[in-house]
């Protein structure tokens, strides 16, 4: 018997026997969006043993480097016109929605912008840049604007421009990272966030600072690493195999762009506000948190705060505890990882976790998914009448206005299963990820998987953090 064999037969041990071990929680039904056939453990632990088989195969049957070195192959040429009119189109929506979040009604339901911004954007985006690559990229409107700005200047100054200035490497994707965080605060702790004029005003101020970057380091560098959502719409789209130029459509072997990804500095920062505000997200509807919500609150208003500053205070500090913890999990399995490869390899703690963040980027696309599937199933079946009356002022320009949202095409427990094999595939594909990093880092294959097991345990954590929320809501 081979070593990775008996390593294959410990782990699944180790699995079996928590999975027996295990106390049997009560298998009642669940209400609302939780109505499962079976119970809440048995996803958790079916969840936990499929990931350990999944690094065990992985261990056993993949012992060279898989995704470093592949080729592209160019598909389709596309007309170079393609891209500005992309650009333009993404403008003019960009001006629309502005102009309904002013002139619109400011009741959020019936206004198009709180629709679009919460859930097409935030949630239909990154669905898309699954399945279709860096759709975002294309249609970006201050992408587009600085662009075309860029060109006008050039003509006028007969083809001389000030060089951008170099964008400095130690600040990586810090304002990404930032305004990820910043975005998802206004989310999850902002108790005006859906009204339209106030998102309108914040969409204008968000594309000011973006021209402004632009203008600074160039189109091109500030869409890369300094654009919140060009970055993290990015990240997502490196999980496709599609990939867009502006002159022709590349096919690439899935999960290979991913492995591309560049670390630099902002990047740990920035997948773990990704999978920390998602996860805060879960946590925030829990009786759990309700519980040290209403504890908390109270004693924020002592200190003379008015029950809604105390309120968004509250729940900006736990986003910002839950972040904490999920970066916390991460720097300790690259530090246990550290531990586990110290003599062979000269990578600190902090250079581990720069190098495999990249294998985070799946789990938190899991994590959309698993918390926001079932908003994308319902809530975006309101863009048929919203895209009919985006003003929300009694017009039918598209003679939808009267749909509805249908709550019967997928039941509560088709969305369970969504999100468990969300989780569950995710995090796979992360593990997968990981290892083919570990096999092109480390001297040995065997290295690499004992570097893994830290890995391992991290990913089983988050998995069992995302189920847990999952089956915790109320």
């Amino acid at each position: 018997m081979t070593r990775n064999h008996r390593r294959a037969l410990v782990a699944l041990a180790v699995a079996a026997t928590a999975l027996v071990a295990a106390t049997p929680a009560e298998a009642h039904g669940l209400v609302g969006k939780q109505d499962l056939p079976i119970p809440k453990w048995l996803f958790a632990w079916a969840a936990f043993v499929v990931l350990v088989i999944s690094f065990v195969g992985l261990a056993t049957l993949w012992q060279t480097a898989r995704f470093g070195d592949v080729t592209e192959r160019r598909r389709l040429a596309l007309p170079r016109v393609l891209d500005p009119l992309c650009g333009a189109l993404g403008v003019l929506m960009f001006a629309g929605l502005v102009y309904a979040g002013y002139a619109g009604t400011q009741e959020s339901a019936a206004n198009i912008l709180p629709t679009v911004v919460y859930v097409t954007f935030w949630v239909g985006i990154p669905f898309a840049s699954l399945f279709l690559g860096d759709v975002f990229r294309a249609f970006n409107p201050w992408r587009a604007i600085g662009r075309a700005v860029g060109t006008v200047v050039a003509k006028a100054g007969g083809g001389a421009q000030p060089e951008p200035l170099e964008y400095p490497a130690r600040l990586g994707r810090w304002p990404a990272a930032a305004g990820i965080l910043l975005f998802a605060a206004l989310e999850l702790t902002y108790t005006n966030r859906d009204d339209p004029s106030t998102l309108a005003t914040l969409a204008l101020a968000y594309a000011a600072v973006q021209l402004v970057g632009m203008s600074l380091f160039g189109v091109r560098a500030w869409s890369d690493r300094g654009d919140a959502f060009s970055v993290y719409f990015g990240l997502f789209a490196t999980l496709s195999p599609l990939r867009w130029t502006r002159d022709a459509l590349h096919t690439r072997p899935v999960l290979s762009g991913t492995a591309r990804i560049e670390p630099g500095a902002g990047l740990v920062p920035l997948v773990c506000v990704m999978i920390g505000s998602t996860s805060f997200d879960g946590f925030s509807v829990s009786s759990f948190w309700t519980s040290i919500a209403g504890d908390l609150q109270p004693r924020v208003v002592d200190a003379g705060f008015s029950i809604e500053h105390a309120t968004e205070l509250v729940f900006a500090g736990g986003l910002l505890v839950m972040i904490g913890v999920v970066t916390s999990l991460y720097l300790l399995g690259c530090r246990g990882m550290h531990s586990a490869i110290t003599r062979s390899s000269d990578e600190t703690t902090m250079g581990l976790a720069r190098r495999f963040a990249p294998t985070l980027v799946p789990i938190a696309l899991a994590y959309v998914v698993a918390h926001y599937f079932g908003l994308l199933s319902y809530q975006g079946q309101a863009m048929a009448y919203l895209l009919s009356d985006p003003l929300g002022n009694g017009h039918d320009y598209l003679g939808t206005a009267g749909s509805t949202i249908d709550y019967t095409w997928i039941s509560a427990t088709g969305i369970w299963y969504v999100q468990v094999a969300a989780l569950v595939l995710g995090h796979a594909v992360g593990l997968a990820l990981a290892h083919d990093r570990a096999l092109l880092m480390f001297s040995s294959a065997r290295v690499a998987a004992r570097s893994q097991y830290w890995m391992l345990a991290v990913m089983v954590t988050f998995t069992s953090l995302a189920l847990w929320l999952l089956s915790n809501t109320n």
